[in-house]
């Protein structure tokens, strides 16, 4: 018996350990953070600044009558509007608009990406697709010429127009996005839109040749309610809308608490990509903005985690597909 159990015990040690399969590694955990409007230029300093400390790559859907100087404004016309208006006002001066051109110019080159959040911020609820159409090509052309247009001292940087000429994503204002929407986004050269809302993250989906990402809703408050990932929403749910910086601390506290908790789902999950969007409007005292700041202060720096761009989101997706396809 003991003669059995020895010679067992011998073969085992001289044979080589059968190896287990390598589980495959999870994908880096993607979040994408966006800011609606891109206006305030204290908050583009802000966003820019604090960008430099953590390894976020923020995307700014710019609306560009906000590249116009209130004095030029007739020079926009939006569809089924008269010239000259806007939901969003104007710059207040060209050299306010050269400022944000500025800064436009800079988060570019520092590896943010800058989208199309139309030019007046109008509803399109119900616009055609020439509608549309019209409305993204007075963003191209205006954001093109905004330098000349606004006497820029130093002149247009090179390269300005190409940059304009590539912009490739698109959120419409409200989130109204017909279907005469995506169809005027693939005519006019949209590879991505970010303007629809789905139950939870979801992965990317592409229709008509277009590229969409839904921003997500996520569980928020003691009830763990439902709402959309983004400051706005928040600020409805917690003061109706109306500014209450009294309570901003305890405003921050359950949107970080409803960020966190929805990037950890995810992260521990399937890492479906999380988006949170915000405006260039510090609602309740600032209390969503400090809460995103904490959120990626937290997880951007770790190495299986990537606080990117959608345009480098929509890369990554493309090279998981390709690793998950071929079995790697």
């Amino acid at each position: 018996m003991f003669y059995r159990f020895a010679l067992s015990l011998s073969l085992s040690l001289a044979l080589p350990a059968v190896s287990q399969a390598a589980e495959p590694a999870k994908p880096k955990q993607l979040l994408l953070i966006s800011f609606d409007g891109a206006g305030n230029n204290e908050l583009w300093q802000r966003s820019r600044d604090f960008a430099k400390t953590t390894d976020v790559r923020f995307t700014y859907f710019l609306s560009c009558s906000l590249v116009i100087a209130r004095a030029d404004a007739a020079i926009y016309k939006g569809p089924r509007r008269k010239a000259g208006r806007s939901n969003i006002g104007f710059a207040q001066t060209s050299e306010e608009a050269q400022t944000r051109l500025g800064h436009v110019w800079q988060a570019h080159g520092e590896g943010h990406e800058i989208a199309s959040h139309t030019c007046g911020h109008f509803d399109g609820a119900d616009w055609s697709v020439s509608d549309w159409k019209a409305e993204m090509t007075s963003f191209r052309s205006i954001l093109s010429d905004a330098w000349s247009a606004n006497g820029a001292p130093t002149g247009e940087p090179e390269g300005w127009k190409d940059f304009v000429a590539g912009i490739r994503g698109f959120r419409a204002p409200y989130l109204s996005a017909p279907g005469s929407l995506f169809e005027a986004e693939k005519a006019e050269g949209f590879t991505y839109d970010a303007s629809t809302v789905t139950k939870g993250p979801q992965m990317p989906s592409e229709t008509r040749g277009v590229v969409h990402f839904g921003l997500p809703l996520i569980p928020e408050g003691p009830k763990q309610r439902p709402i959309i990932a983004m400051d706005y929403n928040l600020f409805i749910r917690h003061s109706a809308g109306v500014e209450n910086p009294s309570r901003t601390k305890e405003f921050e506290a359950r949107a970080y608490s409803a960020f966190r908790a929805a990037f950890d789902r995810q992260y521990e999950g399937n890492r479906i990509p999380l988006q949170i969007g915000l405006h260039f409007v510090e609602m309740n005292g600032g209390a969503y903005w400090r809460a995103m700041e904490r959120l990626v202060s937290e997880v951007c720096s770790e190495e299986d985690v990537g606080c990117v761009t959608y345009a480098e989101a929509m890369k990554e997706m493309d090279a998981r597909s390709e690793r998950e396809s071929s079995g790697l």
